[in-house]
């Protein structure tokens, strides 16, 4: 019997004002089953950092890809998510029959696709994709905080918090932000110039 290969797909960090969006594309193996999969969103950080190796170490195949913030404010945050999960598909070490994308939309990849709500607390490979791009995501974000202290970004990850909002007032736009997000576009418009 022959596996059909079904790759799951998802993305973390559409809605923040700082940083790239991820997306991971993984091709979980049958058998090798991984306990404790659930949407990114409904775990702890300390139980996505223990499922992550788990997920890279067991998948057939999975890959993390971005859409960097140039390509977020010049295609807007929904196609730079798609290109980033094209991205992602494409790198894959092993080509899927069929991948399956949480949410609304689907990447154009030449793979026959599905798009489902809410998937990543429904289908097991989706999961460990959101899994995945969350970890991968603030990882890279913890090292944007080395660059941009003043932000705050190791606690909010870019996200649009008070204290984000506060060292946006405080110190202008970074090169890292997405200029079309509204909050960073009025900001932008209240200081002259990039912060350092």
């Amino acid at each position: 019997m022959s596996l059909v290969l079904i790759c799951g797909v998802d993305e973390a960090g559409r809605g923040p004002l700082a940083g790239p969006v991820s997306a991971a594309a993984v091709i979980l193996d049958p058998m090798r089953p991984i306990e404790g999969l659930a949407d990114s969103k409904k775990l702890s950080a300390k139980q996505r950092d223990r499922l992550a190796p788990i997920i890279r170490e067991r998948s057939l195949a999975w890959a993390v890809a971005w859409a960097e913030v140039e390509e977020i404010d010049r295609l807007n945050i929904l196609q730079a998510t798609l290109l980033a999960m094209r991205r992602a598909v494409q790198a894959l070490a092993i080509r899927p029959r069929e991948v399956l994308v949480d949410g609304l939309y689907c990447p154009d990849t030449g793979i026959p696709s599905q798009a489902v709500v809410k998937g990543d607390s429904k289908v097991a490979a989706i999961s460990a994709a959101s899994i995945l791009a969350k970890t991968a995501r603030d990882e890279l974000m913890l090292t944007l905080h080395q660059r941009y202290p003043q932000y705050g970004f190791d606690a909010h990850k870019g996200y649009p918090t008070a204290a984000h909002l506060a060292a946006l007032r405080e110190h202008g736009v970074s090169a890292v932000h997405r200029k079309t997000f509204k909050p960073v576009r009025q900001f932008a418009a209240n200081h002259s110039g990039e912060a350092p």
